[in-house]
């Protein structure tokens, strides 16, 4: 039962506050008109169909204040992964010589993708070869410890996906980048712990990620409703999507409603 006598205390007042900014600041910015090569190992392609339309969440599925909270202590902990790496003598590059971020465009720009580093050098006795693609992740302590434990293609498959589209499309303005194991850094955000991990080159991966690409963007511009990822709403994943009520009441000839 809700307790309509309760009184916000302090901290809630201004966490709050602290929301409502980051929610606001959220909303003015630039909307993504592009699908995000970040995102194409995701697993329901309606829902990447969705994100790529850049549809209405529905009421209460946006960003609340907490996840933007998270997201910007996530870039923050990425900053010091940076930090520790050059500490530590790797040759590490994030920023081009104009400042903007290392990544590529394609199908006139609707597919992109944008990198977090370059690895040019490292200390010798870890035998690496170069360039390399970087990667930052943080994770909390049981996805840290899975990751760790089975490898960031078992665990994280979105995150593999991601590396592998990447040095597949940066091969042709980075030679090499394809023919090194991209450094895949997870840091456990509960213990500030490191997991650094050599990923090879995964080229059929990233063949089913680009065109599972195409997919998505012919059938959104088509207006055609792509399969959902399963048949019951109360399939875990779809609980948790941000278009869950506007999926399964679409109309039974499966056109592609992307406006609110």
């Amino acid at each position: 039962m809700i307790d309509l006598n309760h009184q916000p205390k302090f901290h809630e007042r201004v966490t709050a506050l602290v929301d409502a900014a980051l929610q606001a600041e959220r909303g003015q910015q630039e909307k993504r008109r592009y699908l995000g090569a970040s995102r194409l190992g995701v697993s329901c392609e309606r829902a990447l169909q969705y994100e790529y339309a850049d549809t209405p969440a529905d009421d209460g599925a946006d960003f609340s204040g907490r996840t933007l909270r998270i997201f910007e202590v996530g870039h923050v902990m990425e900053d010091l992964a940076i930090r520790w790496l050059r500490l530590a003598g790797f040759d590490l590059y994030t920023r081009k010589h104009d400042g903007g971020q290392f990544g590529f465009s394609v199908a006139d720009g609707r597919i992109q993708g944008h990198v977090d580093g370059i690895v040019a050098g490292a200390p010798v006795e870890l035998d690496l070869a170069f360039p390399m693609l970087w990667e930052c992740k943080t994770m909390n302590d049981k996805n840290w410890r899975d990751t760790a434990k089975k490898g960031v293609a078992v665990t994280k498959p979105v995150y593999a996906a991601q590396m592998a589209v990447y040095q597949a499309y940066l091969e042709t303005s980075i030679p090499g980048i394809a023919a090194h194991p991209a450094l895949f850094t997870a840091i456990n955000k509960d213990t500030q712990e490191l997991w650094l991990e050599l990923v090879p080159f995964d080229a059929a991966l990233a063949q089913r990620m680009s065109d599972r690409a195409v997919k998505i963007i012919q059938a959104t511009e088509a207006g055609e409703l792509l399969p959902r990822i399963s048949t019951c709403a109360s399939y875990y994943e779809c609980k948790y999507c941000a278009w869950a009520v506007r999926c399964w009441q679409t109309n039974a000839m499966g056109q592609m409603e992307v406006s609110a």
